[in-house]
């Protein structure tokens, strides 16, 4: 018995990469999984679409999945994607949002298309796919209670910024934020809705300058270790997808090589109170150099 038995998921983006690497993992458990990928064939590895690639690895080690090319960011695509999991297997169980893109450029030299892109394709096309589960998910919950699960996909750029990525960074952080509130929208329905940031050598990191060769999740053979693989954070996502997931959700939990960590989040720092009066912005600045900031010593005037 695998622990994801019965399960049906989408992955998107699960051509390549680190999707890849969700969508074998969430099989090897026994998912059967729709992947999706909207890229055309690649140059010598035969005709297929890149979605079919991951597909045939599936169904060559015993599982079950089918192919989906459908543009996550177009509202009514994302919409025929979630009918083909619930027509082709039954239901719709689980939900992995990790395709992506970047346009990676210093503000002065980025492009407003290039903003765009990265936007629609993030955050878009994180929130439609989850707009349309979210409604069959709402429907189903009418006939008793059941385990649905949400699995977004931010980064360290989200999380702490990057130099050159505006566009990425702003993407990735609204999915945090977006994460956060379908936990609260959709917990009663009995889904969790939780978000990992891995990191890994893939097609995405590979345009970088001075960046490690890419690698593929079935380049590595079982049992054998390479930090940078992009099924690192897989078995996290697997294991956040099962049953025994079910008491967490709203978290941002980032998984780095052999690291996998809780992300704490904004929380209130240094407080600064004024005694129910407004603010003087003539004194604000000595105010908090020496009681926020502590850049003064208590005292210590301009």
């Amino acid at each position: 018995m695998g622990m994801l038995d019965g399960k049906v998921a989408i992955v998107t983006g699960a051509g390549h990469g680190i999707g890849r690497g969700h969508a074998l993992e969430l099989a090897k458990h026994g998912a059967k999984v729709v992947v999706n990928d909207l890229g055309g064939s690649v140059k010598g590895e035969g005709t297929g679409r890149d979605a079919d690639l991951t597909v045939d690895i599936i169904k060559a080690r015993g599982g079950e999945a089918v192919s989906n090319y459908e543009d996550v960011a177009d509202f009514d695509g994302a919409g025929r994607m979630v009918a083909q999991a619930i027509d082709t297997f039954g239901s719709l169980d689980v939900l992995v949002n990790n395709a992506g893109i970047v346009r990676d450029g210093a503000i002065w030299n980025m492009s407003e298309s290039d903003f765009d892109a990265v936007l629609r394709v993030h955050v878009k096309g994180t929130w439609a796919p989850c707009h349309h589960a979210a409604k069959y998910w709402r429907d189903r919950a009418k006939s008793g209670p059941f385990a649905g699960r949400v699995i977004n996909t931010t980064s360290g750029a989200g999380l702490v910024g990057n130099f050159g990525q505006t566009n990425y960074a702003t993407a990735k952080a609204g999915i945090a934020g977006m994460t956060l509130t379908l936990s609260l929208e959709l917990y009663k329905l009995g889904v969790t809705v939780n978000c990992v940031g891995p990191a890994a050598a893939t097609r995405i990191t590979g345009t970088m300058p001075g960046a490690p060769e890419v690698i593929e999740a079935d380049d590595v053979p079982d049992g054998e270790w390479n930090r940078m693989d992009p099924s690192v954070s897989s078995p996290l996502v697997a294991w956040l997808a099962s049953d025994e997931s079910q008491h967490v959700t709203g978290q941002i939990i980032r998984a780095v090589a052999e690291d996998i960590m809780l992300m704490e989040g904004w929380t209130n720092g240094a407080t600064l109170s004024n005694g129910g009066k407004r603010w003087d912005a003539t004194k604000l600045g000595n105010q908090l150099a020496t009681d926020v900031f502590h850049t003064r010593a208590p005292g210590l005037r301009y």
